[in-house]
């Protein structure tokens, strides 16, 4: 006989809520190397950001001469002598894969390279912060500020402090517009009140944006919004070189003083005087020394900061430097450091850029300049005339992506002795109708083909027209097919 079960008290553990609020990090500046290296990349993303839509190019008459241009109305890309159709759309799914294949490359070198250099978040960020520090002070004089009252001097650096950035993401948020219109005039239109109303929209919506993200949700970001940090920890591998502490050298912990004790009396000291300036110096505020962290967007900064501790206090330079565990534990176990930059990994990663740039490249060189499609009539399908024969009518449209006007002869293969005509337009030679296409413009045509009747005949068979630039030789083709009633 089963005998009854108790009832179970279930308990479950409290792990806390998902999201907790964050703490206000007050990074500390530091110079060294890789503070110089973003520095410099910031110089260079930012000039390129801001003064390309003023970049001029010379396309011919008529043509924009803004070197990179989106331009909507009239439904193009401009990127110095490169000029995209919509039709092409293609070479934007190219980029795309060469942008996602390059990103998995450095995450495969170098972790989070993009995150601590080149990201726009860490880009506005640093100049954010050197903003507040140029105003505020640096990190002890911050904190200090925040934790005594409000003075007119502190409330006036604030109010200043404020009004930069939002100048700052003003022209931000000017600078995008501006990749979509005629930068000059644009900016002229803008400061006399009589740009589009869009253009202030968008104007607001990314003065606001940048704002907020670099000014106040900063590290905020990096851990709670953006989907990359998570995304490259299952991309990486063991061998991929991060920002690390290297604790094999570095504990156990102790003072200077207390370190050169033990030392002389020959015990094992670790050169890391848990001095925190790897802390005070990070922007998101993580201790490196705790192994890998969603956190570290692997700047380098907390690297420069130890470097300059261990100078004075003549130790070795890089106990947190671009490393990887098994590196760690070799030096453990005695053995030399090993680097796999070339790996299956980093390989085919690389193949695929080559082969994706390769191909983008070939299609650009090879592409024609003058395009044709054809669309049939679906009302009537074909037309039986009083004298027997039989027309089909067509649309024809052609693309001419040169800049100066072509003359176009227009041919035609399909049932025996067929005609072609088109509506509207005169040719001297009516067997092979000639036509002017405008340049960089569509041109639609309609276009009727008439042919004896036979008995004999498929209800369907194919025609093809062609396209030929009678000065280049430049040709192109569309098939559709010949339809009896």
């Amino acid at each position: 006989m089963n005998k009854a079960v108790p009832p179970v008290d279930l308990q479950f553990d409290d792990d806390g809520p998902l999201y907790v609020a964050g703490k206000k990090v007050y990074p500390q500046s530091i110079s060294g190397t890789f503070r110089r290296i973003k520095w410099g990349l910031m110089a260079v993303c930012l000039g390129l950001y801001y003064l390309l839509p003023f970049v001029r190019w010379n396309r011919g008459l008529g043509a924009p001469d803004q070197a990179v241009l989106i331009d909507f109305p009239n439904r193009r890309f401009y990127f110095f002598f490169i000029e995209l159709w919509p039709q092409e759309i293609y070479y934007f799914t190219g980029l795309l894969i060469l942008a996602a294949m390059v990103l998995f490359l450095m995450n495969a070198l170098g972790g989070r390279i993009w995150c601590g250099y080149l990201c726009p978040q860490t880009v506005w960020t640093d100049l954010f912060y050197a903003v507040e520090r140029w105003m505020e002070g640096d990190r002890r004089e911050r904190i200090k500020a925040d934790a005594a009252p409000t003075t007119v001097n502190r409330l006036a650096r604030r109010v200043l402090k404020h009004a930069i950035w939002l100048v700052i993401a003003w022209w931000t948020g000017g600078a995008w517009v501006l990749y979509f219109s005629d930068a000059p005039t644009l900016v002229k239109d803008l400061a006399t009140f009589q740009a589009p109303a869009i253009a202030y929209v968008w104007i607001g919506i990314l003065t606001a944006t940048t704002y907020l993200l670099a000014g106040h949700a900063r590290e905020q970001v990096c851990v709670y919004m953006c989907p990359w940090p998570r995304i490259q920890a299952a991309l990486t591998d063991e061998w991929a070189l991060n920002v690390t502490y290297k604790y094999d050298r570095g504990e156990p912990r102790c003072s200077v003083k207390k370190a050169f004790d033990l030392r002389s009396l020959g015990e094992k000291v670790g050169d890391c005087i848990d001095c925190n300036q790897c802390v005070a110096v990070c922007p998101t505020g993580i201790d490196i020394r705790d192994g890998a962290q969603l956190g570290c967007i692997q700047c380098g900064l907390c690297i420069d900061a130890c470097d300059s501790v261990m100078k004075k206090i003549d130790r070795p330079t890089r106990l947190i430097g671009y490393d990887n565990d098994i590196n760690v534990q070799r030096r453990i176990t005695g053995q030399n450091e090993i680097f796999k930059p070339v790996r299956a990994r980093t390989i085919v990663y690389a193949s695929i850029i080559v082969a994706v740039c390769a191909v983008m490249l070939y299609t650009l060189l090879t592409r024609s300049l003058l395009d044709l499609n054809v669309l049939h009539d679906r009302n009537p399908v074909a037309v039986r005339l009083s004298d027997g024969s039989i027309r089909n009518g067509y649309t024809l449209r052609f693309l001419n992506k040169r800049g100066f006007d072509r003359v176009i002869a227009v041919d035609i293969d399909g049932p025996a002795d067929a005609q072609i005509h088109i509506v509207g337009a005169d040719s001297v030679t009516p067997d092979r109708p000639m036509i002017v296409l405008g340049r960089d413009s569509t041109t639609e045509l309609r276009v009727l083909v008439t042919a004896p009747f036979d008995e004999k005949a498929e209800k369907t068979s194919p025609v093809k027209f062609r396209g030929t630039d009678i000065g280049f030789g430049e040709a192109a083709s569309a098939s559709d097919h010949f339809v009896l009633p």
